[in-house]
């Protein structure tokens, strides 16, 4: 816990005038701010002797202020009102403090008092601020991103601050002096904090009605979030302005879609990055790596993406390659690709400090380095040794890295993996490093530092291919990162409770705005072992990002590593993947279009739910399949909730309902997996070797009967998959609306688009589940099936089938 014992509360406000988007306030010699984003969502904002800083950060991407909702203000002798349709704002004069309610009267943020009955809505010390809230010790908290722990954040401490955390350097101020029985002493332990990834971005649930509230704050600085209080939280900024985004709510979806409007969104991904990749840190040769990936289709063990970790380079300088391992780049990637391999290479930020490297020269010359506060070179110390460091913060040194991957993914590699970008510094302390041309401290943009570099690198590949959707992986992170990059979750361990950890933390990813998020399957570092490596593959190929991933000196874990019976079992989850990708796809578009998460905790379809928040060994793919992976070795059955709703056994086909408890038999060859009733699951035929030019002549539709009724919807997107034709009406997406009434089922599916030239397919197959109908009419024909299973011509057309089936 941080002190604040000589923090200076603000007290009392001095004046308020109405503005055209809100209120602004006169208060100890500087401003306060209270601006109407949209109806449920206002913008607070306080300045630093007596100017706004109007762009705290790069994570908004939009004019916040562009079409504010509709407001009026109210007035007494003790508070001023701002009333929106949806929610109230209180500020109240003397004494000062802010308090934010819905119309119904619920809260959303209330100003916490000490025991000294002072309110704390602001206090200062040295450039730091503070601000506390109410709530209740039986609240639930949600989100920052990726955090260590259970998914809901009540009665645990977060320091935002990005951190290599496995090294010793970067991680012992966090470590040292913890009692030797707390976890947080150990950075390999699943409660150690902080992480790569900072979001300042929280949800408030309120028990006992579960309604929800959020905030952002917009600043980069270090930071801290104290749930551990029973009657009040505190938010912690070392720095910087306070700048805070107030969600009304109260439902989650709903926040999350204002949440990702205001930051960003996952942005359509190829289809080749959602399949498996295969990645290790090891001293490949150019044969090695082709070999690797020929034994993939020897076996029969599909795969899209083969990894290069930082062995591939000549001294660890970045962009380039090392002669001896690999002869011939160019002509490696041009096999792989004939294959259906895409190639990914690291990239990290640190540039070898060696006066004839050309990039380091380059570097110098265009003057792209970050430098010290008496204007040296910022040097530290990563794999190549001394190292400088790009100065992402400036336009300048973006727009020059962007040419450096340019020119790298030219050869014919398909995207860039950016690690060690917190930034990571080794043994030498970060803090001298300054940016802007050593206008900023360290301090402002170091949590901004990966963003800065992801949008550089994303800007180069546009630059290089610019009819190509981009693929770019980072470790580190802040809010908005979405937008650029995929995030994984960093040096894991091979070990049981960090495959637990990944659960949690890809949720709390999703519903802090990064979609695109997986753990190194089979974890980093430490030796895995068969059990622990299927058991995390039959969970992995699950998850948003997939990629099996181990560190340089480990046992082999590679697909085949653990003998024949357990690569059979890994080829048969994996195959799973690749037959799920229409859905996984559908999946991200609609990330894409509304920020809701592909990976996601319960708690987001089933707020209202008492029993679901603090499930987090289970989770929902999108929101149609639910699934538990198994965490513990030699367990041969697992509890699984079910919420509410028709839920169906995958691998048996049963109605097993919902709002119940289930035990679940975890055999080694599965985990349990359960669809929505209601649902229709998009399916290809077959698991194709890679997505590389895959065009099924069938797809097939799986349909899964609700047994109330009601209506239901999902999607199936069929475009080129590559290019960004697709947004402008090259594709076709059918939406299908399935409806039960009585005994009679229909599914009314409606396409729009134009199609593509690749499109191939001729014939859906609808198969259902829960129901087994001889026949049915598919546009007032009558067609026959064979055990619920309908085979429908049709080229990307809509239709509308129908048929009976048991009450």
């Amino acid at each position: 816990m941080i002190s604040t014992d000589h923090y200076y509360r603000w007290k009392r406000v001095d004046s308020v005038n109405q503005t055209p988007t809100g209120l602004l306030a006169d208060l100890h010699g500087e401003q306060l701010s209270i601006d109407v984003v949209r109806a449920d969502v206002l913008r607070i904002k306080i300045s630093r002797g007596g100017v706004f800083d109007e762009s705290p950060t790069f994570a908004v991407c939009v004019d916040p202020l562009a079409s504010p909702s509709d407001f009026h203000l109210e007035r007494n002798e003790e508070c001023v009102q701002l009333i929106t349709d949806a929610c109230t704002a209180s500020l109240w004069l003397d004494p000062f403090r802010i308090d934010v309610h819905r119309s119904d009267g619920s809260a959303v943020i209330e100003t916490a008092q000490d025991t000294d009955e002072q309110f704390w809505a602001y206090a200062t010390l040295n450039d730091s601020f503070t601000i506390r809230r109410r709530c209740r010790q039986e609240d639930a908290i949600f989100g920052l991103g990726e955090k260590s722990g259970r998914h809901n954040r009540k009665g645990r401490d977060f320091t935002m601050w990005n951190t290599d955390v496995l090294s010793p350097f970067g991680t012992v101020e966090f470590t040292a002096g913890k009692p030797p029985d707390d976890p947080r002493g150990d950075f390999h332990s699943v409660e150690f904090d902080p992480y790569y990834v900072t979001i300042p971005f929280f949800y408030h649930q309120s028990y006992p009605g579960g309604g929800m509230a959020a905030s952002f704050v917009d600043n980069g600085y270090r930071g801290a979030y104290e749930f551990s209080y029973d009657e009040e939280y505190r938010i912690i900024f070392r720095g910087g302005q306070y700048t805070e985004y107030v969600f009304a709510g109260p439902d989650m979806p709903a926040i999350l879609e204002s949440y990702t409007w205001l930051t960003g969104r996952t942005a359509p991904p190829p289809i080749w990055s959602l399949g498996y990749h295969q990645c290790r840190w090891f001293e490949y040769t150019q044969d090695a790596v082709q070999e690797v990936a020929q034994r993939h289709r020897d076996n029969d063990i599909p795969c899209d993406a083969v990894w290069l970790d930082i062995e591939y380079m000549d001294g660890y300088r970045v962009f380039t390659w090392d002669a001896d391992r690999f002869p011939d780049p160019p002509g490696m990637l041009k096999r792989l690709d004939e294959q259906g391999f895409r190639v990914i290479t690291i990239i990290d930020p640190g540039v070898k400090f060696d006066p004839d490297y050309w990039v380091f020269d380059q570097a110098v010359e265009r003057d792209v380095l970050c430098r010290t506060e008496g204007g040296d070179l910022y040097i530290g110390q990563v794999w190549p040794g001394n190292t400088a460091f790009p100065d992402f913060v400036t336009e300048d040194a973006r727009t020059w890295w962007g040419e450096l991957n340019a020119a790298h993914v030219l050869s014919g590699l398909a995207g860039i993996w950016n690690d060690m970008n917190e930034p990571a510094t080794g043994n030498i302390p970060s803090m001298r490093m300054r940016f802007g041309r050593g206008e900023y401290s360290h301090e402002r943009y170091h949590n901004q530092y990966a963003l800065l570099m992801a949008m550089g690198t994303t800007a180069g590949l546009l630059d290089a291919m610019p009819d190509r959707r981009t693929f770019v992986l980072s470790r580190a992170g802040f809010a908005g990162i979405q937008r650029f990059a995929a995030n994984w979750m960093g040096d894991n361990q091979s070990r049981w409770d960090h495959l637990w950890l990944s659960i949690a933390m890809g949720s709390g990813f999703g519903i802090s705005g990064q979609a695109f998020v997986g753990a190194d399957i089979g974890g980093f570092q430490g030796n895995s072992n068969a059990e622990l490596f299927l058991r995390w593959m039959q969970y992995g190929v699950l998850t948003p990002f997939c990629r099996n991933h181990s560190e340089i000196g480990n046992v082999d874990q590679y697909a085949w590593a653990f003998g024949d019976v357990v690569q059979d079992q890994v080829r048969t989850a994996i195959k799973l993947r690749y037959r799920l990708l229409p859905y996984v796809y559908a999946c991200f578009l609609e990330a894409s279009e509304s920020g809701a998460p592909v990976q996601r905790p319960l708690v987001f379809d089933h707020q209202y739910d008492a029993t679901v928040r603090d499930i987090d060994d289970q989770y929902l793919l999108g929101g149609d399949l639910l699934i538990a992976p198994v965490v513990e070795p030699r367990v041969t059955a697992r509890q699984v909730y079910l919420p509410a709703g028709d839920w169906y056994d995958w691998h048996t086909g049963e109605l097993v309902g919902g709002k119940r408890f289930v035990i679940a038999a975890t055999p080694l060859d599965r985990i349990p997996i359960y669809a929505r009733g209601g649902a229709v699951i998009p399916m290809w035929p077959e698991a194709p070797a890679s997505t590389n030019d895959y065009r099924p002549a069938v797809v097939e539709l799986h349909l899964f009967v609700p047994t109330t009724d009601g209506v239901s919807h999902s999607t199936l997107q069929e475009d080129d998959g590559v290019s960004f034709a697709a947004v402008r009406g090259a594709r076709y997406r059918t939406t299908f609306t399935v409806q039960r009434a009585g005994t009679e089922l229909t599914v009314n599916a409606e396409v729009s688009g134009e199609g593509f030239p690749q499109f191939a397919r001729q014939s859906l197959v609808l198969v259902l589940h829960g129901a087994a109908p001889d026949a049915g009419t598919l546009d007032a024909i009558t067609i026959i099936g064979t055990n619920g299973r309908f085979e429908i011509p049709n080229a990307g057309t809509g239709f509308t089938f129908t048929c009976t089936v048991p009450e």
